[in-house]
């Protein structure tokens, strides 16, 4: 498993659908994950500190778990199937500790809220994230300019040379 911090809320350009933007601790991969308009604004204003005057479906939840001595322990985006995300929210109770399903963005409320992990199961982040460390990034591409700066034309000629004189499979 891969943890991950939210980095955000972007919009789809396309379709103006709110994305959660999820990043691994390394800043190297983000994982976007659509969600509704409704579930975007629950996050954003846990991310902007906003306290609501009424308890919001989270937050009532939430009360309801701590009144009765439970707290999340984590949670974990744990598959990816035809398009959809699944999550499960780890509730702790002493030793005990049960899975509830949940949407990734109900659960990624919930774990900000607590300031609970917020994990991705590996298989996920490789089917599904982007890579975002752009230094990373201009070092490779500095790296093929370097390359490349360093290549004269015959070079190629040599190359051309040496696969037209190699024997083929059929010969």
């Amino acid at each position: 498993m891969i943890e991950m911090t939210v980095a955000g809320i972007a919009v789809d350009a396309a379709n103006r659908a709110p994305i959660v933007l999820l990043r691994d601790t390394t800043e190297r991969r983000e994982l976007p994950i659509w969600i509704s308009h409704e579930q975007a604004k629950a996050i954003i204003s846990v991310l902007n500190g906003q306290t609501p005057t009424r308890p919001l479906t989270h937050d009532l939840l939430i009360q309801m778990l701590q009144e009765w001595g439970l707290q999340v322990d984590r949670i974990i985006i744990n598959a990816l199937e035809n398009g959809t995300f699944y999550a499960v929210i780890k509730v702790r109770q002493g030793e005990n500790v049960r899975d509830f399903d949940a949407r990734p963005s109900d659960a990624i409320a919930v774990a900000l809220r607590t300031d609970a992990s917020i994990w991705v199961m590996e298989e996920v982040v490789a089917e599904a994230s982007t890579p975002v460390n752009h230094e990373a990034d201009e070092e490779e591409r500095e790296e093929f300019r370097r390359f490349l700066a360093d290549l004269s034309p015959e070079d190629f000629l040599q190359q051309r040379e040496q696969s037209t004189n190699e024997p083929t499979n059929g010969d």
